[in-house]
């Protein structure tokens, strides 16, 4: 199945494995999914058993990469008592920041939004700052998870391509 123009085989999907890298860092595509989708065109295109084996591999380090990434920041938030319902709010106000301030307005509006919920669930300026600092080092872990992930997975494909 021919769904690139010729010799555009190998380009084609790199292209959309760095941009799902990069997706990882500034969060504006789902970085992760788009890499694998970068393969899953390499494979489709490439054909025969090797390039579907690696693109199997990756399917499977995106499954690892997204679990290992929601359970160990999560658990850590849990320990230090930053619920849910925190990060779903800091998220809504990271968007609203997105808007209001481009660029760095996810950021400043995430980090105000856990600062504000906990300041109001706690009362305790102190302990609203430890949670907000908490809750980013979990973010930042999780990130962390995913480029590892992503880089494994963009490894695996260029083995791929040199063994093909």
């Amino acid at each position: 199945m021919n769904l690139l123009p010729e010799g555009t085989s190998v380009w084609v999907p790199a292209i959309l494995i760095l941009v799902g890298i990069v997706g990882i860092v500034v969060p504006v595509v789902p970085g992760l999914l788009v890499a694998v989708l970068g393969v899953l065109l390499w494979a489709t295109e490439t054909g025969g058993s090797t390039a579907w084996t690696v693109f199997g591999l990756c399917v499977a380090i995106y499954l690892a990469g997204m679990v290992v990434q929601f359970l160990v920041p999560g658990r850590r938030l849990r320990s230090q008592g930053v619920t849910t319902s925190t990060l779903l709010l800091a998220v809504l106000l990271g968007i609203v920041g997105m808007f209001v301030i481009p660029v760095v307005g996810f950021v400043i509006g995430f980090v105000g939004g856990i600062f504000l919920v906990e300041q109001g669930r706690s009362r305790d300026r102190a302990q609203a700052w430890t949670r907000t600092k908490n809750a980013v080092v979990a973010v930042m872990t999780s990130m962390g998870i995913e480029l590892c992930a992503g880089v494994l997975i963009t490894v695996t494909w260029v083995v791929g391509v040199l063994a093909t």
